[in-house]
């Protein structure tokens, strides 16, 4: 075999490289790992918020009892929630997010106690809790800023009287 023969086999000019099982299988170990991350990272994203509260552990020593109750009052309220959130907030925009609430005869909620805990799920420092305020019967409304772009979590606490109603909503903040 002379030099060129063996120059060419091994050089990188050598067009069947990219038919050697080695180089098939280097490229395929890449791309599954380069996969498994991009699902990793969409679950991270798009699945619980890993939000930890205070008292983790003796809230959670009564968890199922205490959201089987929740749940329960929940549903014997019958009360109905719209939002009316905006589709593609922006940061350092202030922006008006307004829900109504009716109850199961459809008469409005009003006189409401109405409380937004805004979470930022990948950084606890950012987070922030505002008031929102009744405009008409039934009809609540406040202006929420968000100074950092990316997932957020806007949990709203209703509460008149013994009364009391949580939703959250997950929403995408833009960067202005």
């Amino acid at each position: 075999m002379n030099t060129t023969t063996m120059h060419r086999k091994f050089s990188q000019d050598n067009p069947r490289a990219w038919r050697n099982p080695w180089v098939i299988g280097w490229i395929s170990l890449v791309a599954v790992v380069l996969l498994v991350n991009i699902i990793m990272i969409s679950l991270a994203v798009l699945t619980n918020p890993g939000l930890v509260s205070e008292d983790y552990y003796e809230r959670g020593r009564h968890f199922e009892k205490t959201m089987t109750t929740r749940i329960a009052a929940r549903n014997a309220l019958g009360w109905t929630i719209n939002t009316d959130f905006p589709v593609s907030p922006v940061t350092h925009r202030s922006e008006k997010y307004r829900f109504n609430v009716v109850d199961r005869n459809g008469i409005p909620v009003s006189d409401a106690l109405v409380t937004a805990n805004i979470y930022r799920p990948s950084d606890v420092r950012a987070d922030f809790k505002t008031g929102i305020t009744e405009i008409v019967p039934g009809v609540y409304a406040g202006e929420i800023n968000f100074p950092l772009k990316g997932q957020w979590e806007i949990t709203v606490s209703i509460r008149r009287g013994e009364d009391i109603y949580d939703f959250s909503r997950r929403i995408s903040v833009l960067a202005d």
